[in-house]
């Protein structure tokens, strides 16, 4: 379920229609006006940042002019039987996700998005009417908790339908057409603000997919020799931080080639391309050893900054790679996408790469986390500053590291040279510092030994105290 969340930024209606501030990207003083249920459907992928395929979307609306707030997404349950528990979800999501920001809805707005089965010659108008119980079911549920619904739409192959206006003047049987895309006053004000729709959901989503095809086989090999070595080493007793360093790296030069390298134009080009930068056994090195907490939480680290593009398609080109079966590795690449995503304040990137996050992995703990904290309009500043810190406290501890290894070999080779000089001495020097020599009697380098060192004088015994020097002292 993805939770859009309201604008902080303010807005002035102007006019005395219903005002639909809160769009993504809208700067102060930005107002967008819209008057009919042709301009609300228009304006979907706007709020979204994506054209919605196979989902239901709900819209909260606040104040006398029915400021747009809230906004929840869910894809569309197969079966009808399912519909009656999800509405009563919805609606209670919906508004105890709004009730948390200070703002109860007042109403609500509802689109069904779902395009014809066109292989079992379904029709436009033929999902309208299937999806109609779904419909009537969600608006009871808004009305049960006071959330009256002003509008409920259906859109469909260019078309869309109202499921609350009976006239058939202004919403008629066969429904009515979309407006052209770049032409509605939402495209327009849009257009001004720099929002950009990404495509549909389907195409975002399919940015994470696994590889298909020729390549497959060789990923898949790839994936098999890097479990086979690395992961004892992960699991074994001696430690797994060689293995974290190694992953790191190859991730480092991953990310290197990849800034260096801009894609071109186009999202299959660009993700075509991507793929081509990494070998197979790069692809295996870093997907293995991400499956590693720490080494993922380390990753994690790069999230911002003019690298972070390069960082965000690293981590999509990897997700490509987890090919079956292998699949829910993907839980960390893509989870670390919709990190980089959210901290950049890219929310629909961040939303879909998290969904599908939780798709490969329901269970993957840090995807839920941030899935949560994302869809509940929490500030990803204090995560980041966490990040950072930790970041800065590792690269001191290193320091610290460094520094000691550097004085202990110094202060080994020091001694070492004493040592040797010792080894080297005169035939009389080292007859004097043998065993039963006179009490006080020293060696080369004093009378505390080399370095400093007292010398261990081991005494003639006799026959009877052998005991006594066998004995552990």
């Amino acid at each position: 379920m993805t939770q859009h969340n309201e604008s902080s930024r303010p807005s002035v209606p102007s006019s005395p229609s219903a005002g639909v501030p809160g769009t993504p990207g809208a700067g102060p003083g930005q107002q967008v006006t819209l008057r009919s249920p042709a301009e609300l459907a228009d304006a979907l992928p706007y709020l979204l940042g994506f054209h919605p395929t196979d989902s239901v979307v709900l819209v909260a609306l606040h104040g006398d002019r029915g400021r747009f707030g809230g906004r929840l997404r869910l894809g569309i349950p197969r079966s009808g039987e399912e519909w009656p528990e999800v509405c009563d979800q919805l609606a209670e999501t919906l508004l105890s996700g709004s009730s948390k920001r200070g703002n109860r809805p007042e109403g609500v707005i509802i689109f069904f998005c779902q395009d014809p089965d066109t292989a079992g010659g379904q029709t436009p108008q033929q999902v309208m009417e299937r999806l109609r119980p779904f419909a009537q079911s969600l608006r009871r549920a808004c009305g049960r908790l006071d959330m009256p619904v002003h509008e409920a739409l259906c859109i469909s192959d260019g078309r869309f339908w109202s499921y609350c206006c009976p006239d058939p003047r202004c919403c008629p049987p066969e429904g009515t057409p979309l407006s052209l895309p770049g032409t509605s006053v939402m495209a327009a004000a849009a257009t001004y603000a720099g929002i950009e729709v990404r495509g549909t959901l389907r195409e975002m989503e399919d940015r994470y997919a696994p590889l298909t095809g020729e390549r497959t086989e060789g990923q898949r090999k790839a994936l098999d020799a890097a479990a086979f070595a690395m992961v004892p080493r992960i699991l074994g007793s001696a430690g797994c931080e060689p293995v974290r360093q190694e992953t790191l790296a190859v991730a480092r030069t991953l990310v290197d080639r990849f800034d260096g390298t801009p894609p071109p134009p186009g999202r299959p080009a660009a993700d075509a391309y991507d793929d081509s930068l990494l070998t197979d056994e790069e692809a295996a090195t870093v997907i293995v050893g991400l499956q590693d907490r720490l080494t993922r939480d380390r990753a994690a680290e790069w999230m911002e900054g003019p690298r972070a593009a390069a960082v965000l398609r690293v981590w999509r080109a990897l997700a490509r790679r987890c090919v079956h079966p292998y699949a829910e590795y993907a839980a960390a690449p893509v989870t670390l996408a919709g990190w980089v995503a959210w901290a950049c304040d890219d929310q629909p990137e961040a939303r879909v790469a998290l969904s599908r996050a939780l798709a490969a992995d329901p269970e993957y703990v840090f995807a839920q986390l941030l899935y949560r904290a994302c869809n509940e309009g929490l500030d990803p500043e204090p995560l980041r500053q966490c990040l950072r810190q930790e970041g800065a406290d590792r690269a001191l501890q290193d320091a610290v590291r460094a520094e000691v290894e550097r004085m202990e070999a110094a202060a080994r080779a020091s001694s070492a040279a004493p040592e040797a000089q010792g080894a080297g001495g005169t035939r009389s020097t080292r007859r004097r510092s043998r065993p039963g020599g006179p009490a006080g009697s020293t060696g080369p380098a004093g009378p505390a030994g080399p370095a400093g060192k007292p010398r261990t004088r081991r005494r003639s015994l006799r026959k009877g105290d052998r005991s006594r020097e066998e004995r552990p002292q």
